[in-house]
């Protein structure tokens, strides 16, 4: 049984839930973790909310946690190089926490109040918070060896658009962190092949591409049953082209919530 179904299953079991550990090193600095959120603002607003129908899409809304932002943030870039360059202030008019012009060349820097540990051979892959688009910044990735580094790491973003102002409010997502096992990219054999070369993967994307071609016809036709189903939905059900349920089928992930250990009591 996979760790996703002991879950599921109500049962806990220490050796299947690897722990990831943020050690708050300033209390007054801390920003809250959350687990990323499914819905985006610009999915919202397709006409019938239609971007949620992409599953790749709503998955990796959610396959992460956040670090929010805790201040309204005016960030505006003048297009040089030096670090004064881009002007960092909070708009309340106090002095930002957080947030920095520190390396220059338009990039705004966030020191992260938290040492993260995670288990032996795991990474942590940082990175701007999924299918976020931001107007005029752009979010720049790392990966950290948060097994064993004693040290906290930073949150870079890179301005796009000189002399235009980019607010960063309250509560915005400033990073998304995802656990990574070191080394399992660097294991993987990658190849190329024929499809016909594989019989059966040859003759399960025929039935793919024969219900999706019909479907596509139907729709613009008008049939009232492919207007009824709206969509290919056989992927988002997790049904295979043979109609058969893929058993391991996720539509939703269920992280979990990072316990603050300091507030509760022995």
């Amino acid at each position: 049984m996979s760790q996703r179904q002991h879950q599921e299953n109500g049962i806990s079991d220490p050796e299947l839930e690897p722990s990831i550990i943020a050690y708050c090193v300033n209390p007054d600095l801390a920003v809250p973790i959350v687990p990323a959120m499914p819905t985006r603002k610009w999915m919202d607003d397709t006409p019938d909310r239609f971007a949620y129908r992409c599953l790749p899409l709503l998955i990796a809304n959610q396959a992460g946690w956040f670090l929010l932002n805790d201040q309204r943030i005016s960030v505006v870039w003048s297009g040089e190089i030096t670090a004064a360059s881009l002007v960092v202030k909070a708009t309340d008019g106090s002095k930002p926490k957080l947030c920095s012009s520190h390396f220059g060349n338009g990039v705004i820097t966030w020191d992260v109040p938290y040492l993260f540990r995670t288990p032996p051979g795991y990474d942590l892959l940082v990175r701007g918070p999924a299918n976020w688009p931001k107007e005029g910044v752009f979010p720049l990735e790392g990966l950290v060896e948060t097994d064993w580094l004693g040290a906290t790491f930073s949150i870079n973003w890179k301005v796009l658009r000189p002399n235009y102002e980019i607010i960063f409010e309250p509560g915005e997502p400033i990073a998304m962190i995802v656990p990574q096992r070191r080394g399992e990219l660097e294991a993987f054999r990658p190849r190329i092949v024929d499809l016909a070369s594989d019989h059966e993967a040859d003759r399960d994307y025929s039935v793919w591409e024969t219900e999706r071609r019909d479907f596509l016809k139907n729709l613009r036709k008008g049939d009232e049953k492919a207007e009824q189903l709206g969509w290919h939905k056989k992927y988002f059900h997790g049904i295979r082209n043979t109609g058969e349920p893929f058993d391991d089928h996720q539509t939703k992930l269920h992280l979990k919530k990072f316990r603050d250990l300091r507030t509760e009591s022995d």
